[in-house]
């Protein structure tokens, strides 16, 4: 996926070269979601036998061969490190990439297979809960964790917190949570990349009276808040000047039917709308199928957004009904958990190389230190120097039938 040392890649630069010791390093920063401009760190070692790890958030690439510096901190670290994910519907990213890509972070950081477990939800609560307490009494002293909702996020972190293991909010912060740690993207600029990807695409699709329906996600979800509170400090001040007409903002999910039906609503009463900025690739995707199939729309002429370079979200850049995606390297995103992760279990104080910001926990009114990766728009002129290019999709599986010609046309190969 993208490499950090491309240019638009790098969240932070700083020193690669950091001893771990009992002085800790943290982020100077405050804000909601915010990232360190430090661009070193170091911590004098306590003894000549304290080991030493070169680690930074601009060491990681799709390789993952900054893993292997992580290995002497895994054999000095004790437990087992659990990883549970959310669900197989609001995203494919989950199985497709978060998964097989904590399982190698894993892996590639000296942990067997027998000190590692990786489990899906199954968008169950009850499941959730239920797989951190067992991974808990079977030994973990790390969990990385992405909540369903804040409601069982908190209710695990309690939980872990009790039984003397330390947790990592994973994609989502869990608010009014306990957990060490956050990794993810800068969200709210996910958000903005979604909301200037919209107006670009308004413009070059020569969308003279932009009617738009916005919707979010699930409102249980802080990214959803994140995200919605960057798309809408771009859309807004067009609302309020009446370059753009506001029709409606649903309630928001993360389930693709439900916005489908949340859609066909909103136009069978607003038969104006003309555009609609959606938060993902896999709720965009069933409205640009009812937009082709039931409304007949021309492509380039209505448009729709998303986010995390899905097959289907790629596929529909291509074939002109979604603007663009945002484009998330959820292989960087793993190894920076994973990379906290052995930190924690050994019982070492991450570096500032590493955390590289502040994160606001809205509910508790506290900063989790975070490290927060940088994410890219992606439409068809940046899609093969990007998402092919990083592997994250085959150009074999993107250009198939139909899209062939439209992969050809955009030079992907």
């Amino acid at each position: 996926m993208i490499q950090m040392a491309r240019k638009g890649a790098v969240v932070t630069s700083v020193s690669l070269a950091l001893c771990l010791a009992a002085a800790a390093c943290s982020s100077s920063s405050s804000s909601s979601t915010s990232t360190s401009t430090s661009t070193s760190a170091s911590a004098s070692s306590s003894s000549p036998s304290s080991a030493t790890v070169s680690i930074s958030i601009s060491s990681f690439n799709r390789t993952f061969s900054a893993m292997t510096a992580l290995k002497a901190l895994t054999a000095a670290g004790k437990g087992n490190v659990a990883a549970i994910l959310p669900d197989t519907v609001s995203s494919a990213r989950y199985t497709e990439f978060d998964a097989p890509y904590l399982t190698q972070a894993l892996t590639a950081a000296g942990l067997s297979s027998s000190q590692f477990t990786v489990q899906n939800a199954q968008g169950s609560d009850a499941t959730e809960l239920s797989d951190a307490q067992t991974a808990i009494t079977k030994g973990a002293s790390v969990l990385i964790m992405d909540p369903l909702d804040s409601g069982v996020g908190a209710q695990i972190e309690s939980y872990a917190k009790q039984h003397g293991v330390a947790v990592i909010d994973y994609d989502r912060l869990t608010l009014g949570g306990s957990r060490q740690y956050y990794v993810s993207f800068n969200n709210v600029l996910v958000g903005t990349m979604i909301g200037d990807g919209f107006t670009s695409c308004v413009t070059a699709w020569k969308v003279a009276h932009p009617n738009v329906l916005v919707m979010k996600g699930d409102p249980t979800d802080n990214n959803a808040t994140l995200f919605a509170q960057g798309y809408l400090g771009v859309l807004n001040p067009l609302f309020a000047n009446k370059s753009y007409t506001l029709v409606g903002i649903p309630a928001g999910t993360w389930t693709p039917s439900v916005a489908e039906s949340e859609f066909q609503q909103q136009y069978t009463a607003h038969k104006n709308i003309n555009s609609v900025l959606t938060p993902n690739d896999e709720n965009a995707a069933p409205i640009i199928h009812y937009l082709q199939t039931t409304l007949h729309v021309k492509p380039m002429t209505f448009p729709v957004t998303g986010q995390d370079a899905t097959l289907v979200g790629l596929q529909n850049i291509l074939a002109g009904y979604q603007c663009g995606t945002v484009y998330k390297p959820i292989d960087l995103e793993a190894q920076a958990a994973v990379a906290l992760a052995v930190f924690l279990r050994a019982g070492k104080t991450p570096p500032a190389s590493l955390v590289n910001g502040t994160t606001t926990d809205s509910k508790s009114s506290t900063q989790v230190p975070s490290v927060l990766l940088k994410p890219e728009w992606v439409t068809t002129s940046n899609m093969n120097s990007t998402v092919i290019a990083d592997g994250t999709i085959k150009a074999s599986q993107l250009c198939v039938g139909a899209y062939a010609a439209d992969c050809k046309a955009a030079g992907i190969s």
